[in-house]
């Protein structure tokens, strides 16, 4: 609590004039100005009544009458005379005081003299550059993702420093279109991306390359897309060269691709013209995977698509004489169609398509009849039914077997047994082999691991839990790519195992780690749903 008393008040109504002056030059809120001159103040009277006792500052909002002061807290245990006083020193003083209370002390006006002023500005200045720059943070953190104007104010090694007016922001040359040269005093539009608060002030950073941008241009110059009608649902760019955008309809009315286009290519051209003559495809966007492909690849055509969900790939087949068109120029095309729809696109002719069948046909044809026994026959018959891999011949209910048109339950009887012995001569085959190789019988106790798995990890040097632990999920993908494809979440489950197995983590910590990692999934796939 602070008890007051009179203080020396010294007018001064040309301070209210100056912080006014100050905040509206600044954009500043007055408050600040005036406790930036009562900081400016209370220093100098530190300076000349002394650094080790506790002088405040006040002026009159009103009059701009100056007050100085001198505090000492009334406290039983004295711990520095400068700032403290007891109790009965401070009632003879006046007598209302108590503990906790504070003697305030007038003191004589202070006669500045020119270190003392220098000293008052450096404060006031100080103080005021640090409200301004708040101020400026405040203004712009909530504004990234907008599309601002401004004028150059400099450029740097190709670096573009950008008068916003309230502030100045940095137009980075990687965030510039190819070939575009930006001159003093030219005017230029482009994306805020990130806004950060730094000692020097806060850092605005702009970018025309963001794919983002070219979004938000879309949305100024089609009314549909300002009102929510049609929805922009993914962006990808080429800066400068291609851009690939995908956009949907929430009016059965109204046809997406058109509104964006607009009278005789109007609305487009306008974004054209503010991209340095980008080249936009505008394609409609579809919820099921393989057809948004399709629209992707535009203008190629495509004859048909296979679709990985687990590995995150597809492969697209295209006529021959489209090849060309569907890759693009440099691999434009088919890499900006991985972009918009987030996929992993392979691209190849319905020749090439037709020989890596067959080859997969001959491939399995000699797997199924060397390991099964069996003539080619019967070797056409599982592939013809879907069947791929031993294993699946061995697990299938024998049911499903029987089922094959030229089988009964004792032909399908005989080829899981033969399935079965094949798989455990093959495992001991492995086995031996990991052994050869070195691989601890530590890896062979980790979930998720197949005998040929750990053989291939054995040849790629990666021999021991230590060995597994310490690799990344891209590295183990890798090493194992010639005999299982593992997702990254396979692969990061495994690598978890081998930490706990090399003593790096405990049971509950993976258990932990492994539920947060499923939570985190179920979030990104609710989140891509309601996207959706």
């Amino acid at each position: 609590m602070e008890t007051k008393t009179a203080t020396t008040a010294f007018p001064h109504i040309e301070m209210l004039a100056v912080a006014d002056s100050v905040a509206r030059d600044k954009g500043i809120d007055r408050d600040q100005v005036l406790e930036a001159m009562e900081l400016a103040i209370q220093k100098a009277g530190r300076a000349k009544y002394g650094h080790e006792h506790d002088i405040r500052a006040h002026i009159d909002r009103k009059s701009g009458g100056i007050e100085l002061a001198r505090y000492r807290e009334v406290t039983d245990v004295i711990e520095n005379e400068h700032t403290q006083i007891t109790p009965a020193n401070a009632k003879r003083r006046n007598a209302t005081l108590k503990t906790g209370d504070f003697l305030i002390e007038p003191l004589p006006p202070i006669d500045f003299g020119r270190i003392a002023a220098q000293t008052a500005k450096q404060v006031i200045v100080q103080k005021v550059r640090e409200a301004e720059r708040k101020r400026q943070y405040d203004e712009y953190k909530d504004r990234v993702g907008e599309i601002i104007n401004g004028v150059v104010k400099r450029v740097e090694f190709g670096n573009v420093t950008v008068d916003l007016g309230k502030a100045e922001a940095t137009l980075r040359r990687d965030e510039l279109l190819p070939r575009e040269v930006f001159r003093r005093n030219d005017r230029v539009r482009a994306f805020i991306y990130d806004v950060r608060e730094e000692s020097r002030g806060p850092q605005i950073f702009l970018s025309r390359t963001h794919p983002q941008f070219m979004a938000k241009l879309f949305r100024q110059e089609v009314p549909e897309i300002y009102d929510g009608i049609i929805e922009i649902k993914a962006v990808a760019r080429d800066p400068g060269s291609r851009a690939k955008i995908a956009v949907i309809s929430h009016d059965s009315s109204i046809d997406p691709v058109g509104a964006c286009v607009g009278m005789r290519g109007s609305r487009v051209q306008a974004v054209v013209a503010e991209l340095q003559g980008e080249k936009i495809d505008i394609i409609p966007w579809s919820p099921d995977r393989a057809t948004f492909v399709v629209n992707a690849l535009a203008p190629a055509e495509v004859s048909k698509v296979v679709l990985d969900e687990d590995a995150g790939r597809i492969d697209v087949i295209v006529p021959d004489d489209q090849l060309s068109l569907a890759i693009g120029r440099r691999g434009q095309n088919v890499r900006l169609g991985s972009m918009l729809t987030g996929m992993n696109i392979d691209i190849m002719t319905e020749t090439e398509d037709s020989e890596r069948r067959q080859e997969e046909f001959r491939t399995r044809s000699r797997l199924f009849m060397e390991a099964l026994d069996v003539d080619d026959v019967i070797a056409h018959l599982l592939i013809a039914e879907g069947f791929a891999t031993v294993e699946e011949v061995a697990f299938v209910p024998v049911d499903e077997l029987a089922k094959i048109e030229g089988f009964d339950p004792d032909v399908a009887s005989e080829l899981q047994q033969r399935a079965a012995s094949y798989l455990e001569t093959e495992a001991k085959r492995l086995d031996g082999e990991r052994k050869d190789l070195g691989v601890a019988d530590a890896i062979a106790d980790i979930e998720g691991l197949t005998p040929a798995a750990m053989v291939a990890l054995g040849k790629a040097n990666v021999k021991s839990v230590e060995d597994l632990a310490d690799l990344a999920s891209d590295e183990l993908q890798e090493a194992l790519k010639d005999v299982a494809k593992m997702t990254e979440d396979d692969a990061n489950s495994v690598i978890m195992r081998a930490r706990v197995a090399a003593g790096w983590f405990t049971e509950d910590e993976l258990r932990q780690a492994e539920a947060e990692a499923a939570a985190r999934k179920a979030a990104k796939a609710d989140a891509a749903s309601d996207h959706a």
